[in-house]
């Protein structure tokens, strides 16, 4: 263990599952001893080690299992059956508020975490102006926490994490709800913890991360420990669970191209993708967006892009009636609805001719992800000018998320790509 921070060995964590709550009470009746429950299996054989110095990073679907396996290596939850060992101090940032009394002050609960974590008052005394610089939420320091915003919450919490000097930083998603800059502060206080030795274990639906900061990757799913390995490798596995490919993980887990199939298992493309609930869908009915579909550099649909790399969108739409000129067109928002980017079939000097009712067009636009790193919304349209005004015939609005995914971030929504020379 002397070069091992964390290791964990066979663990399970099953939780029973009652159809009813009147069913506990029949099984503690029971003469015959009758199991109502069903077994859920949160954790399912699960084993790894992480060395010191590594920033491994945990990556799953929502049900993957990935806070119940930091819970239960904080000590937070009991597994039910297999091993975790320790070899160090951890510092933990799991969920917003975790470890906090509302009721208290930013200051009250700087020295109530220092406590918990087993330091004296004197100790803490020697941390505060590192916590409260790092934090930066001035006067409301002295204020009851309950009357913070979500932002600043997160700020005094991860300050808090960060300033007892940990031998592990564990983070959950916490980072989701500050905003860029103080994101941007606690990355590059994850870069002097890598330079100081320290052990990083991260969770984040944030790929762009997990692909600049993580040494190494776990992918969980389901329960179980599918893979681990390199963050551009289990990434690249991770989308292929999204869209559901049916990999078979016990094999080989080299990433191979799949080819771009134009039906899938229901017929429609838009059901390999993560679409928005509650999409803005309006026209005058004279077209019908049918069908879409993002499609990687290897042929995937596929909300997940790389950036840097080539992708395609691509639509389907039935006309209701005959039309002149019917204009396609895509636009990428960012999630404050900005427009960052798109374009039409008008602007690509691409016409498209006179269609009659029952006639259906596919379009795909083509080109390079040259995005920031981040989260998008996609928006499609079928458009055109009738007796000289402009009508929606179809648009479907924020209608699926893109992620971008990226190592690099520049100044803005685009990058150009520089190319530096010093002399």
């Amino acid at each position: 263990m002397a070069d091992i921070s964390i290791k964990v060995d066979n663990l399970y964590k099953v939780y029973k599952l009652y159809d009813k709550p009147t069913d506990r009470i029949k099984e503690a009746l029971s003469m015959s001893k009758k199991v109502y429950y069903k077994e859920h299996y949160a954790l399912n054989d699960v084993s790894f080690s992480v060395e010191k110095g590594e920033t491994i990073g945990i990556i799953g679907v929502n049900g993957a299992g990935k806070s119940t396996l930091l819970k239960i290596i904080t000590g937070v939850l009991t597994p039910t059956r297999g091993n975790v060992e320790i070899n160090g101090k951890i510092s933990a940032l799991l969920e917003l508020g975790a470890g906090f009394n509302m009721d208290y002050t930013g200051m009250e609960n700087i020295y109530l975490n220092g406590t918990m974590m087993g330091f004296s008052r004197a100790e803490v005394d020697k941390k505060v102006d590192e916590i409260l610089k790092f934090a930066d939420i001035g006067d409301f320091i002295n204020q009851p926490v309950r009357t913070y915003s979500s932002g600043m919450f997160v700020r005094l919490a991860f300050a808090v994490a960060i300033n007892i000097d940990p031998d592990i930083l564990i983070v959950d998603e916490a980072l989701s709800v500050g905003d860029v800059f103080f994101q941007a502060k606690c990355y590059n206080k994850f870069e002097e913890f890598k330079k100081m030795g320290k052990t990083i274990l991260l969770v984040s639906h944030s790929l762009s991360s997990i692909n600049k900061y993580c040494d190494r990757v776990i992918l969980l799913n389901k329960g179980r420990k599918e893979a681990e390995g390199s963050a551009p490798d289990m990434i690249d596995l991770f989308k292929k669970i999204l869209v559901n490919q049916n990999i078979d993980m016990a094999e080989d887990t080299e990433i191979e191209a799949e080819s771009f199939s134009e039906e899938s298992s229901s017929g429609f493309w838009k059901d390999s993708m993560l679409l928005n609930p509650v999409q803005n869908s309006y026209g005058d009915g004279r077209a019908e967006i049918t069908d879409f579909a993002v499609i990687d550099n290897k042929g995937r649909i596929i909300n997940q892009i790389e950036k840097g790399s080539e992708f395609k969108i691509k639509m389907k739409v039935r006309f209701n009636a005959p039309l002149e000129s019917p204009i396609f067109a895509f636009t990428i928002v960012d999630l404050q609805g900005t427009d960052v980017t798109g374009t039409n079939t008008m602007y690509e000097n691409t016409p498209i001719s006179k269609v009659q009712a029952g006639d259906e067009r596919t379009v795909t636009f083509e080109q390079k992800m040259d995005i920031q790193g981040g989260e998008y919304l996609l928006s499609l349209g079928c458009t055109g000018y009738s007796d000289g005004d402009f009508t929606v015939y179809h648009r479907l609005y924020e209608v699926c998320n893109i992620s971008v995914i990226s190592d690099k971030n520049t100044v803005g929504f685009y990058d150009m790509n520089s190319k530096v020379t010093v002399e």
